[in-house]
């Protein structure tokens, strides 16, 4: 495995490897996981007023855990044979054992994630995510919770792995925010653990 770009940001543990999977690999994965899985696109609460989620999703898992965040709570279906391909392919480099899986469909540069933490109560004190990227590069924001100075982005490339753990949650919030340019879509999975 690659050496990877860490992030030297305060209060947090964030690894950047921009090639982990092969080109030809990532444009496979992506091609499939865009025609099979299939996508749902929920109602989100926010103070009190509901709107779709700009952004499709879906859950797997191996242990039918559900997960819940906004008011939504997703049910996951078994993982396929190629997310069970890329979860040990990151189990292989860290010394965990994810079970769920969310995806994340951006299909336009309108598709976005607002400013959020990974922090719900299901993932546990110090949450992992291992999050790929395919398809359609897109910047990824980080801004600290408290000290309104700090802030970072990250261009996510197509096959790309960004690994956030310790303590990162607990003083980062991260997005990935809305462009007006016209761009391809992108599909993100996020690999987590809910005991």
């Amino acid at each position: 495995m690659q050496q990877p770009i860490r992030l030297h940001l305060p209060d947090s543990n964030i690894s950047y490897f921009p090639n982990f999977i092969a080109l030809k690999k990532a444009d496979a994965y992506f091609e499939m996981f865009k025609n099979d899985i299939p996508w749902q696109q929920d109602d989100i609460t926010v103070f009190g007023k509901s709107y779709a989620q700009p952004r499709l999703t879906a859950l797997y898992g191996n242990n039918d855990r559900p997960y819940s965040y906004s008011n939504i709570k997703m049910q996951p279906h078994q993982f396929t044979k190629e997310l069970l391909e890329i979860k040990e392919e990151i189990e292989k480099n860290i010394e965990v054992k994810f079970t769920t899986c969310l995806l994340n469909r951006y299909r336009t540069g309108k598709d976005s994630n607002g400013w959020h933490a990974d922090n719900e109560k299901e993932l546990g004190q110090n949450p992992i995510i291992a999050s790929i990227t395919l398809g359609q590069e897109r910047y990824f924001h980080l801004k600290h919770s408290t000290n309104k100075a700090l802030k970072h982005k990250l261009l996510l490339a197509h096959g790309s792995l960004l690994l956030m753990q310790g303590e990162t949650q607990h003083h980062w919030l991260h997005q990935i925010p809305k462009s007006t340019k016209p761009i391809g879509e992108r599909i993100n999975l996020t690999f987590r653990i809910i005991p």
